[in-house]
């Protein structure tokens, strides 16, 4: 994964998102690769720079694991309980990666305050998805302080709208922040994979 060949980098990450994280879904595999991407966030190495981007490679390991935490988050087992009731007892592989919130909490929280803006918001976000979790609760007013910066200076409507929901679902006031418009197909934060790592071009 943290391999200085740009070429290794792209399939690594593309692999995330595509054989790990495809159609959004939980598989056997997602819940081992998620606790080995958390132990390399700290690697020296992840804050080279992405190839054709001027991002370091740990923005782009938050990006993916808060997509990964948002497809195991309550919105989306609330939503997919409405259409097959007891989806989550029965689907022990999201149970035991739902588990696993805290500790991918502990790793994501020291880049809430990196010097990279782009790591900041990519820990940001990853943080308000993980923090849903009943044990992380004692979080969420200092996390508050992050989706409002997210609000404020956020690189995406998706970011926004998941700072905006996780301060209404914890009793902030959103007065005045506008509600983002619904769409099924793109309501959560998403791994950008192989896309923005190939040429621009």
């Amino acid at each position: 994964m943290l391999d200085p060949d740009p070429k290794v980098q792209v399939v690594a990450l593309s692999e995330l998102s595509e054989l790990v994280g495809h159609q959004n879904s939980i598989y056997e595999a997602t819940a081992p690769a998620v606790v080995y991407v958390a132990g390399i966030l700290a690697h020296p190495a992840a804050m080279n720079l992405r190839p054709y981007r001027n991002v370091p490679i740990r923005a782009a390991l938050l990006n993916w694991l808060a997509s990964m935490a948002y497809d195991a988050s309550d919105e989306i087992v609330d939503h997919t309980e409405q259409y097959f009731p007891g989806f989550l007892t029965r689907s022990g592989k999201l149970a035991a990666f739902r588990d696993l919130r805290p500790m991918l909490y502990r790793a994501v929280a020291p880049f809430l305050e990196d010097s990279h803006e782009d790591v900041r918001e990519a820990a940001g976000v990853a943080a308000l998805v993980l923090a849903e979790h009943p044990g992380l609760a004692q979080h969420r007013d200092h996390l508050a302080v992050h989706a409002r910066r997210i609000l404020d200076t956020g690189s995406g409507e998706l970011n926004r709208r998941v700072a905006r929901k996780a301060l209404e679902a914890w009793g902030h006031d959103v007065t005045g922040i506008e509600p983002f418009q619904e769409d099924s197909g793109d309501c959560g934060p998403h791994s950008d994979g192989r896309g923005d790592l190939e040429p621009p071009f």
